[in-house]
């Protein structure tokens, strides 16, 4: 594989003006040229090492913070974007894509702002019928996707939230018993826990200061839905104050993204940043360890492993995603290149799809993007009881993965052939964007190439992409 060039321009620029320095001042701190230093934070030319170590030794600057991920993401989101039927005609060359999110990345998110508003008004006229007369016919995003945008450009990291349950389940550096700790800190504040039989998770009466929780929810299950409670209580301030700076569109956002908040601190409360990636590390990330080390569940694990990006102590970066059955993704978050279709579902080679056939077991994968980045991927469902004869499971599956560089770190890439191409399988994101003209799965054409039908020849496919 060919290594890849750094180009991080609009780090650097954000870099000198956060220190007050003037263009002259911080090449002379790094040992460039002002020219030299003008074509890099014009991404005319890529990071030099020399720049790199001289960002570390002089400003103890986390350097991993010049990682092209942002930019990836925004590349990848275009593209998706312009694989629209409208833009069929002009759709930038990807190169364009690339200039454009290392050098105008609010421009770029502009641009998937618009698009999106242009969806949400294609999806109402389609439904006009319905749509007229209505106060709230107006052009927004959907609630959930400004949410689910909010978590996917933080890097899904919060910092003051996890740092804020970092000193709930360790106060003074010293670990608790987390379970413990939630009751306790539920009845400092007034409020009784009752386990009851009953359909829901989680019942809160703030008048009667009782909180239920289902006796039929595994322990695990139990010992989050009380945290997430003690998050909305004891962190509202810290909660609201984040999204103050979130600044969503509507009121439903910002109730989707408190409770999302409510669960991140659940989720970093239950597996403390720096125990959790130190057991992680030593544990070379098995899941199932993992799980009973910090009583959680599989799926808990494994959306945790892939929030490690704490500047400073960062954990390996890993992909997490969810999908039902239908291959709908549910969750997501790439802290790889590997990002994933804003729309729609996962690519259909991916073994997460395979995962509803072998329930109970973890199916592993070497699998290898069209950009020629090699990944392993782990996949399991996660299936959830409806807690009684005659209720509806919940069927899903979940996938964690990331590049092959870091195979050594993982228990799950033992006795697998990492040197042999032919052990990759070709994995996608989305058919519109990629560019494999030969998969047996594809189910459009991809966006930028030219088909070629003949009616005489049928192939894999009904027509050939040039």
């Amino acid at each position: 594989m060919t290594t890849q060039k750094l180009y991080a321009g609009t780090k650097l620029r954000e870099t000198r003006s956060r220190l007050g320095l003037t263009q002259k001042a911080f090449a002379g701190k790094l040992g460039v040229s002002l020219p030299y230093l003008n074509q890099m934070e014009n991404n005319n030319r890529p990071v030099s090492t020399t720049v790199v170590l001289s960002l570390a030794q002089e400003f103890g600057f986390d350097v991993t913070e010049l990682s092209t991920g942002d930019a990836e993401r925004l590349v990848s989101d275009m593209r998706e974007a312009l694989a629209d039927p409208v833009f069929a005609e002009i759709a930038p060359p990807l190169a364009d894509l690339r200039l454009t999110a290392s050098n105008a990345p609010t421009l770029a998110r502009a641009f998937l702002e618009l698009h999106r508003a242009y969806r949400q008004t294609h999806e109402r006229l389609a439904s006009l019928d319905e749509a007229l007369g209505r106060e709230d016919a107006r052009t927004q995003p959907s609630p959930w996707d400004e949410v689910r945008d909010f978590f996917h450009y933080c890097d899904n990291y919060i910092d003051a939230v996890d740092v804020a349950a970092e000193h709930f389940a360790a106060p003074g550096g010293a670990p608790t018993n987390i379970r413990l700790a939630a009751i306790k800190a539920l009845g400092h504040a007034g409020v009784r826990v009752e386990f009851a039989d009953m359909d829901k998770l989680r019942q809160f009466d703030p008048e009667a200061k009782l909180l239920r929780i289902s006796s039929s929810a595994a322990p695990q299950t139990q010992t989050f839905q009380m945290l997430l409670q003690v998050a909305l209580l004891e962190q509202e301030q810290l909660i609201e104050a984040t999204l103050d700076l979130a600044r969503f569109q509507s009121s439903e956002a910002r109730d989707i993204a408190k409770i999302g908040l409510a669960n991140y601190f659940a989720g970093a409360a239950l597996m403390p940043y720096t125990a959790f990636l130190t057991a992680a590390n030593e544990m070379r990330h098995d899941l199932e360890r993992l799980a009973v080390r910090f009583g959680a569940s599989i799926e808990q694990v494994a959306h945790r492993l892939s929030t490690l990006q704490r500047p400073g102590n960062k954990g390996i970066p890993f992909f997490f995603v969810r999908v039902d059955q239908a291959g709908t993704i549910t969750k997501r978050h790439s802290a790889t290149r590997l990002q994933f279709a804003r729309f729609g579902g996962a690519c259909p080679l991916w073994n997460v799809h395979r995962a509803f056939e072998t329930p109970g077991r973890f199916l592993r994968q070497l699998a290898e993007t069209p950009d020629g980045v090699r990944y392993i991927s782990l996949a399991r469902d996660v299936s959830k009881s409806g807690g009684s004869f005659g209720a509806p499971v919940r069927r899903y599956a979940i996938a964690l993965g990331c590049e092959v560089r870091h195979a050594d770190a993982l228990v799950y890439a033992d006795g697998l052939n990492l040197q042999m191409p032919q052990a990759f399988e070709p994995i996608g994101i989305s058919c519109r964007i990629c560019e494999r003209a030969t998969c047996h799965q594809r189910s459009v054409p991809p966006l930028e190439r030219r088909l070629k039908v003949e009616a005489g020849t049928r192939g894999i496919l009904p027509y050939e992409v040039a």
